[in-house]
């Protein structure tokens, strides 16, 4: 959790100071990605792709809290807190 902490607060700080993309592949390495359904909503961050909704652990829903509340959106703390919790 301390890992995925530090780098949400390094992505949040070169956000603030203008960069256009952060990278987190270094800090671990992305899950393979979820199920992919035609016509299903899908997106992509941190280099894995998400279609349809994930099943989330409490400590995965807390680090979606935490972000969304340092002003990360709800689909990308959803998918990065699932790859890197």
């Amino acid at each position: 959790m301390n890992r995925l902490l530090a780098v949400l607060t390094v992505m949040t700080l070169a956000l603030a100071a203008g960069g256009a993309s952060i990278s987190a592949s270094a800090a671990a390495p992305p899950r393979a990605p979820v199920h992919q359904t035609q016509g299903a909503d899908c997106r992509t961050y941190s280099g894995t792709e998400v279609c349809g909704g994930l099943k989330l652990t409490d400590q995965q829903r807390a680090c979606v809290q935490q972000s969304v509340a340092k002003g990360m959106t709800d689909r990308r703390a959803e998918v990065e807190c699932h790859t890197y919790s």
